[in-house]
C-alpha cells in the first residue's frame, strides 16, 4: 500500500469483550494497512502486568508499531481523560508519520471519551485522594458505598457496590467540590475528541466461544508466568484501590499467593470474573458503539476482504 493510499484511510477502532481476538486482528490490520496499533485497554497500560492482561508479546510487537502498551506504572492511576490525551497524541504521530492509527480495545469508557470528550470536572488534590482512600480501606468498600448512597443517591445507584474506583471517584468529586458527580456530567462532555472520521470493527463472538477463550487464555496466563507476575506486584506493597490492583486475575492469584486459597481455586474464580467482566462489555457494545459498524463474529482469513472494503469505505477528508 502507498503512502498516499495509506494517508486517505479513516482511523480504525477495534473493540470487543476480554479474549475476543482484538489484538489479533489489530495486528493484521496494522500490517496490511501501514498502521500502529494504540492501547484502548485501561489495564495493558501498566507495564508490570504484560501477561496477567493478555499484552501483545515482544514478538508480535515487533511485526508493526504499538503504543500505549506498558507505559505507565502500577502505582499510578490512568484516568480516561488521561488516556484520552495519550490516545490523541499518539493518533497525530501516527498521522505525521504516514501511518494508520489503528484503535484496539476493550475499555469503553475509553473510547466513548476518544469520541465524545469527557466532563470537565475540576482536579482532585492527591491529598483529599489519600484521605479518602484510607477511609475507604478502612471502612471497607461494601460501608463506603453505603455512605456514598446516603451523601449523593444518584451516583451510587449507578456503580456497582463492588467497584471501589469508581466509589472513590463519585465521593471525591463530591467532596472537593460540593456536587455530585452526575451534576457534572450533565454538563456535557468538554475537553479534545478524536476529530476526524473514524471506522469501528465490532468483535463479537458467540458466547460459549468467548467462555471457552477465557478459560483457555487465563490458564495460559498461569503456564506463562501470571503468578510470579503478581508477586512481583505485590511486592511493591501499593495501595490496594489501585487500578493495577484490581486487574481481572490479580486479586485471585493473590489471594493464592498469601495461601488463602488454593491455585485451582485462585483459576476458577478468575475465569468467572472474566466471564462476568466479558458478559457487561458485551452489553455495552450492543448499545453503545455508533449504528455504522461491522460486526465480526469470528475472526477469519476469509473476513479479511470484507473488512478491509468496509474500512475504505469511509475516506479520510482534510476536513475532518
Amino acid at each position: 500500500m502507498t503512502s498516499e493510499d495509506t494517508a486517505a484511510l479513516p482511523t480504525v477502532i477495534v473493540a470487543g469483550p476480554t479474549a475476543s481476538g482484538k489484538s489479533a486482528l489489530a495486528l493484521g490490520l496494522a500490517e496490511r494497512l501501514g498502521g500502529v496499533v494504540i492501547n484502548a485497554d485501561s489495564m495493558q497500560v501498566y507495564r508490570e502486568l504484560r501477561v496477567v492482561t493478555a499484552r501483545p508479546s515482544p514478538a508480535e510487537e515487533a511485526r508493526a508499531p504499538h503504543r500505549l502498551y506498558g507505559v505507565l506504572a502500577a502505582a499510578e492511576a490512568c484516568s480516561a481523560a488521561r488516556w484520552r490525551d495519550l490516545a490523541l497524541a499518539e493518533v497525530a504521530a501516527a498521522r505525521e508519520a504516514g501511518q494508520v492509527p489503528i484503535i484496539a480495545g476493550g475499555t469503553g469508557l475509553y473510547l466513548r471519551t476518544l469520541k465524545q470528550g469527557i466532563a470537565d470536572i475540576p482536579a482532585i488534590s492527591p491529598a483529599l485522594r489519600n484521605r479518602l482512600r484510607a477511609e475507604q480501606v478502612a471502612a471497607g468498600q461494601a460501608a463506603f458505598h453505603a455512605r456514598l448512597a446516603e451523601l449523593d443517591p444518584a451516583s451510587a445507584a449507578s456503580i456497582r457496590p463492588s467497584d471501589p474506583q469508581r466509589t472513590l471517584r463519585a465521593m471525591e468529586v463530591l467532596a472537593a467540590t460540593g456536587k455530585p458527580l452526575a451534576a457534572w456530567q450533565a454538563r456535557g462532555a468538554a475537553g479534545p475528541s478524536l476529530d476526524e472520521p473514524a471506522v469501528w470493527i465490532w468483535l463479537d463472538p458467540p458466547r460459549d466461544l468467548l467462555r471457552e477463550r477465557a478459560e483457555m487464555r487465563f490458564r495460559q496466563m498461569v503456564a506463562q508466568g501470571a503468578l510470579d507476575e503478581v508477586r512481583g506486584l505485590l511486592a511493591l506493597e501499593l495501595d490496594p484501590a489501585l487500578p493495577a490492583m484490581k486487574a481481572l486475575g490479580v486479586p485471585e492469584i493473590a489471594a493464592h499467593l498469601r495461601g488463602e486459597i488454593g491455585l485451582d481455586t485462585a483459576i476458577e474464580q478468575a475465569v468467572l470474573a472474566t466471564r462476568r467482566y466479558a458478559k457487561r462489555q458485551t452489553t455495552w457494545f450492543r448499545h453503545q458503539l455508533p449504528s455504522e459498524r461491522l460486526r465480526v463474529a469470528q475472526f477469519s482469513e476469509s473476513l479479511e476482504a470484507e473488512i478491509l472494503s468496509f474500512i475504505r469505505r469511509i475516506p479520510l477528508t482534510e476536513s475532518g
